[in-house]
């Protein structure tokens, strides 16, 4: 069938084409031809009625049999390059499938440009929420999200699922980073209501103590209404430094403020416990009937309280006191005396270190300096011990809790560990992993301070073992690596010696001498692992290769040191140098001296490197200076010029003489400045403009003299002497002078038009000037022949008809001369 079409649509385009050709006689179609035209026609609108690929649509488009199936063709095209092959081919041919595949590509690039734009708007959107998920800006980082959201809808339906996915991706990441900021948000507000809640504690407890000091001692306070303030606050401390940083002087400052609290606590609670034995005793010492029995359950009593001493003493506490009398303390001599100071001051040298490891929690490092303190505390006498009492107590306490708190930790810790060991003996992998993953396991265990709990150290041990049976098989097999690299090392040491033995230093080159440095340094290392026993005679010899072949490259680079060393201080010297364009032809030679220089030790080059280029910057920012400053005072210049020339810049000849001079005056202290070009430029136009005009001006002033001396003339007025001496040569002529023909000359010389009835005259004397001009060689100015002119006029001997009229008309010729210039 295709092939049957195909002949088909031949046939018509030969038919066509000899159609195209003039004929004297139309062709009349056979029968045959018709029902073959027919046929033709229905396969075709077969085809049509079959929806059918593009390309068969461009084709009927073109080659139709009717319009009607061209046009119908031609409304199904959607291809581009196929309409636009249609386009090409139907121009001039079929003006409705042209039209109607002109239109359906411009619908066609238009929807193109439209998708196109929306692309470019999807991209955007995507690029937006991605720097969005990266700024560093967080103001209105929700609503900018969400208004991203909303832009996004309006084009959701004409994303590939590609770019849906990016966008869900940096929208996911920019919710992640919203939820982060919120939290960042919220944590800072928990922390500055932990600060403030710790501030309001720490007063509430100063001012606490501040009353109970200024109170009547005789009327202290209810315990349980002290224990509900201790509690309460200790409740409100713990919450108001759970997960943050305190600073350090601040719960010092809060233990030793609570620390006070429970001691006065303490004091009142026994005071009310033995309320009565007090108050019986302080009878006896007031009925001054106090026997040893009394004295004796008096001491009893006191030594069972320690009151606090910043906190006055109740008058029962008193009376008991006086009771007990003043014991005297037991006298040290001087051997004993200094033994107790050492001993005090160890224990003040030490107490700050267990504070810092307290506040560090760290058990192991307290565990041992608090126990290096209670064994000094316990060597010193009672009177030395009174004035640290209160802060070994404060520090027990802390001690206490850390200890709790590490035997409640570490036992899961410890569990945990054993557990990661026996997971880790039954995984494969790297044997030199797997062995430092074991030492690191290990080193953990060491760290929470061992354990007390022999069960859990043998099954650690245990798995321990286990965990390290494969990679003493590896490490065995290592030792034969160990051996190679070592031969690799007296491989190294051979050759290098071998070297060194046959190096000629006076002609060595030493770029390649260090190459060679460099390249036994990284070939030894590579050599590696070895052994260490079997490496100590091999290390050492390389070692003494090493400075043999170091020493002469050490000379070698401190001399090359000391020729930099000395670029950098001649460019040092240079800084200041003048001229400036010396200076920097002289940095430049330095720079390329530097670069000719041998080896140095990189980090003193670095170092003589950026102070060489500091002092060159230095150089080269002289010449930037006075580049900025020489603008700078041409911006001044410029701005003084340029209110000259707006002032002046409409100078022309009709200014008068004053305005003039006044302009000169203001141009010439111009002509020092440090002008930029353009304005440079423009000042003397200006100069120029005033030179024009002051010219112009002269001129006119000539001519009107010119004007006067004719109509002098005219009227018998002027006088030889008046005129000037140089015009007695220009009036110098033989025969007679016509003065109507000088007015027609001075009409012709400025182009002024002549009167009709002397036309004929003028252009004789047109004439004239042409041939006598071919022949002279005088290139006189059309001012200088008009001078002549008046000159003539006014003292030729011999001038003629120097009428009112001509003298009129000369003076109007003169008087347009000043007008053309």
């Amino acid at each position: 069938m295709a092939a049957f079409i195909q002949k088909l649509f031949k046939s018509r385009k030969t038919k066509a084409t000899s159609s195209s050709k003039p004929q004297v006689k139309p062709e009349v179609k056979q029968p045959a031809e018709v029902d073959q035209r027919n046929e033709l026609r229905e396969a075709q609108q077969q085809q049509l009625a079959n929806s059918p690929e593009q390309s068969v649509l461009a084709k009927l488009a073109v080659e139709g049999v009717t319009a009607s199936i061209r046009l119908e063709a031609a409304k199904g095209l959607q291809d581009e390059e196929l309409l636009q092959h249609v386009q090409k081919n139907s121009k001039g041919r079929d003006k409705s499938v042209y039209q109607t595949v002109r239109q359906s590509l411009q619908r066609l690039r238009e929807q193109q440009a439209k998708e196109a734009a929306t692309q470019q708007r999807i991209s955007d959107l995507i690029a937006l929420a991605k720097d969005q998920a990266n700024s560093e800006n967080t103001k209105l980082f929700k609503a900018r999200l969400e208004a991203l959201q909303g832009q996004w809808q309006a084009v959701n339906g004409d994303a590939s699922s590609e770019q849906a996915q990016q966008f869900l991706e940096a929208v996911h990441l920019c919710q992640k980073r919203l939820h982060q900021i919120e939290e960042a948000q919220q944590e800072e507000a928990r922390q500055q209501e932990q600060a403030r809640q710790r501030t309001e504690t720490l007063d509430l407890l100063k001012g606490t103590l501040a009353d109970l000091k200024a109170q009547d001692a005789n009327q202290p306070p209810s315990p349980s209404a002290l224990d509900a303030l201790q509690k309460t606050q200790e409740n409100r401390w713990l919450e108001a430094t759970r997960d943050t940083t305190v600073d350090k002087s601040e719960q010092k400052t809060y233990e030793q403020q609570m620390q006070a609290l429970r001691s006065y606590l303490n004091a009142i609670r026994w005071l009310s416990q033995e309320k009565d034995t007090l108050s019986a005793l302080a009878q006896v010492v007031e009925s001054g009937q106090a026997s040893d029995e009394h004295r004796k359950q008096a001491t009893e009593l006191l030594q069972q309280l320690e009151w606090p001493a910043d906190f006055p003493q109740p008058g029962s506490v008193i009376q008991v006191r006086k009771l007990t009398g003043k014991q005297p303390a037991p006298k040290h001599n001087e051997s004993q005396r200094e033994k107790q100071q050492e001993i005090a001051s160890k224990l003040k040298s030490t107490l700050p270190e267990l504070e810092a490891a307290l506040e560090a929690r760290q058990f192991k490092e307290s565990k041992q300096l608090f126990k290096t303190t209670q064994n000094l505390f316990q060597q010193l006498d009672h009177s030395t011990r009174q004035n640290l009492q209160a802060r070994m107590q404060l520090l027990t306490g802390q001690f206490r809790e850390l200890s709790d708190w590490q035997g409640f930790a570490t036992e899961p810790k410890q569990i945990a560990l054993c557990e990661q060991m026996e997971y880790l003996a039954e995984q494969p992998m790297d044997p030199e992993a797997k062995a430092e993953r074991i030492k690191e396991l290990q080193g953990e265990w060491r760290n929470l301070g061992g354990s007390s709990d022999r069960t859990l150290w043998t099954r650690f041990k245990a798995a321990s073992d286990h965990a390290y049976e494969p990679c003493k098989a590896y490490f065995e097999a290592k030792s034969d690596l160990k051996q190679a690299n070592l031969d690799k090392r007296k491989a190294i040491c051979d050759e290098l010696s071998k070297f060194l033995e046959n190096a000629d230093w006076a002609s060595i080159d030493w770029k390649a001498i260090e190459r060679i440095y460099q390249t036994a340094r990284q070939e030894w290392k590579e050599a590696w692992p070895v052994d260490f026993r079997n490496n100590r005679s091999v290390q050492k010899q390389y070692d003494e290769l090493l400075k043999r072949l170091e020493q002469p490259l050490d000379e070698e680079r401190k001399k090359n040191e000391a020729l930099k060393q000395s670029i950098v201080e001649r460019a040092q010297a240079l800084s200041n140098h003048e001229p400036l364009q010396e200076a920097m032809d002289q940095a430049k030679a330095l720079q390329t001296e530097w670069t000719s220089i041998g080896i140095t030790r990189h980090r003193e080059d670095r170092k003589m490197w950026q102070a060489f280029r500091k002092a060159c910057d230095q150089i080269f920012a002289r010449r930037d200076a006075q580049r900025t400053e020489q603008q700078q005072a041409s911006q001044l210049a410029d701005q003084a010029a340029q209110e000259v020339l707006g002032k002046y810049q409409a100078i022309d000849s009709e200014t008068d003489e004053a305005m003039l001079n006044e302009a000169r005056e203001a141009l010439r202290p111009l002509a020092a400045e440090p002008l930029s070009p353009a304005i440079k430029e423009q000042v003397q136009q200006l100069k120029q403009q005033l030179n024009r005009a002051a010219e112009i001006k002269k001129f006119q002033q000539t001519v009107t003299d010119w004007q006067a001396f004719v109509s002098g003339k005219v009227e018998q007025k002027l006088s030889d002497e008046a005129a000037p001496k140089h015009w007695f040569n220009l009036a110098k002529a033989t025969g007679p002078i016509n003065g109507r023909d000088l007015a027609i000359r001075a009409e012709i010389l400025t182009g002024t038009p002549t009167p009709e009835q002397d036309q004929s005259r003028r252009m004789e004397i047109q004439v004239q000037r042409l041939s006598d001009g071919m022949g002279s060689t005088d290139n006189a100015s059309p001012t200088q022949e008009l001078e002549k002119l008046v000159a003539l006029w006014c003292l030729h001997p011999e001038v003629e008809d120097t009428s009112p009229e001509n003298a009129e008309r000369l003076n109007q010729a003169l008087t347009s001369l000043t007008q053309t210039s």
